[in-house]
C-alpha cells in the first residue's frame, strides 16, 4: 500500500515537472480598447515568466499584430519604468477578421513559427472570443481581463476601472466648480457602451442628482425636468445629470432642460479622457496580480481559461463558461444614489 502510494506520488511530480516542460515560450497582447494598468499587466506576465526561466514573446496591435507576424523577444529592460504608464506599450487593434476560421488558424500557425506554446490575452469580452478560438487550434490560452467597463460577467473587477471612475469623478468636480458659479445644470456624459458601472460610481462619488445607465433605460424626462426644478425652489444653485455613453442624447437632454426650465445648462462628454493616464494604485496591483497568475497557469498546461477577482479571491474560469455568465449592474449603488441626493 505505501510503495503504491509512492508510486503515485512520483508520477504525480513526474507530471507536474512534464506540463513544465511543455511550455518554453509564451506570447502576451492587449486586445480591444486600451485601459489603464495593461501595462503592468504585461510587467506581470514578462517578469513571471522569465523568473520560471522561460522565453516571453511581445506582440504588437492585438490579433491583427499576431496573423501579421509583429512579434519580438522582450525581455527584462522592456519592461521597465513602465508600470506607471497609462495606455500599452504593446500597443492595440481591432481584428474584425479574426470571427474567420482561416484567419484562426493562420493566427495559430504564426504562433507555432516563433515558438510560442501559451499566451496570455489582457482584453475584454472580444478579446476572449478570439482567445478561446486559439485554444480551439491547439494554442494555450489564458486570459486577463482589461477594460474600463467593468463588463466582464466572470470578475469583479477589470484592469481599468478604478483609474476610468477617479479621472471621471475629478472631471465631475472641476465642471461643478464653474456650474455652481453660473447657476448652470451639467449634462456630463462618461463611457459606458453597454454598461453603467462607471456612470453609477461616478454619480455616487460625485453627489450627482441624476444618474442614467443603460440597465435602466426607463427613465422618465419629466421626472428629470421636475427634479431640477424643484432642486432650484430648494435653493440649490447647481445640478448634475451622469449620462452613460449608452443612454447618449447628451446634448439634445442639455438642450430640453434649457429650453424647458430656463436654466442654463450644458454637456460635456468625457469620452476617452478616461482611458488615459497613470493607473491608481488598485489597478497596477490587480493588473500585477493577474498577469503573474495567468503566466503561472500556462506554466501549470493549463488553457481556455481567464483569471478573475471573485468576492476577495484571485480565481480562473474556462472561457467558455466565463463569456456565458451574465454581468448585472450593483442595484444597491444606483439606488442609493437617489435616496442621498434628494436633499
Amino acid at each position: 500500500m505505501t510503495n503504491t502510494v509512492m508510486i503515485m506520488e512520483v508520477n504525480d511530480m513526474d507530471e507536474e515537472i512534464k506540463k513544465t516542460k511543455e511550455i518554453k515560450t509564451i506570447g502576451v497582447l492587449t486586445s480591444g480598447g486600451d485601459a489603464p494598468g495593461m501595462n503592468a499587466a504585461i510587467r506581470g506576465v514578462v517578469r513571471t515568466a522569465l523568473n520560471r526561466g522561460l522565453r516571453v514573446m511581445g506582440i504588437r496591435k492585438g490579433y491583427a499584430g499576431l496573423i501579421n507576424g509583429d512579434i519580438f523577444e522582450m525581455g527584462p529592460k522592456n519592461v521597465s519604468d513602465i508600470i506607471h504608464r497609462g495606455g500599452t506599450i504593446l500597443y492595440t487593434a481591432r481584428c474584425p477578421e479574426f470571427v474567420n476560421l482561416e484567419v484562426q488558424k493562420r493566427g495559430a500557425e504564426m504562433c507555432r513559427v516563433f515558438g510560442i506554446e501559451g499566451l496570455v490575452v489582457i482584453g475584454g469580452d472580444g478579446s476572449f472570443m478570439g482567445a478561446q478560438k486559439l485554444a480551439d487550434q491547439g494554442i494555450n490560452t489564458i486570459g486577463v481581463p482589461g477594460t474600463i467597463d467593468l463588463d466582464i460577467s466572470c470578475t469583479d473587477y477589470t484592469i481599468g476601472f478604478d483609474t476610468a471612475v477617479n479621472t471621471a469623478m475629478e472631471a465631475v468636480n472641476r465642471i461643478r466648480d464653474t456650474s455652481a458659479s453660473h447657476e448652470r445644470c451639467s449634462v456630463i456624459e462618461v463611457m459606458g457602451r453597454d454598461a453603467g458601472h462607471i456612470a453609477s460610481w461616478c454619480g455616487m462619488t460625485t453627489g450627482a442628482e441624476v444618474v442614467l445607465i443603460p440597465e435602466k433605460k426607463d427613465y422618465s424626462e419629466e421626472a428629470i425636468l421636475k427634479r431640477i426644478v424643484e432642486n432650484r425652489h430648494k435653493g440649490k444653485n447647481h445640478n448634475i445629470v451622469i449620462v452613460a455613453e449608452g443612454i447618449g442624447h447628451s446634448q439634445e437632454l442639455a438642450d430640453k432642460i434649457e429650453s424647458v426650465t430656463g436654466i442654463q445648462s450644458r454637456a460635456t462628454i468625457l469620452g476617452h479622457l478616461q482611458r488615459g493616464g497613470s493607473p491608481s494604485a488598485l489597478d497596477v496591483l490587480h493588473a500585477s496580480m493577474m498577469g503573474s497568475i495567468a503566466t503561472d497557469l500556462l506554466v501549470e498546461g493549463k488553457t481556455n481559461r481567464v483569471v478573475a477577482y471573485k468576492k476577495g479571491e484571485y480565481v480562473n474560469y474556462d472561457i467558455h463558461e466565463a463569456l456565458a455568465m451574465e454581468k448585472t449592474i450593483d442595484v444597491d449603488i444606483f439606488e442609493r444614489n437617489k435616496i442621498i441626493s434628494r436633499y
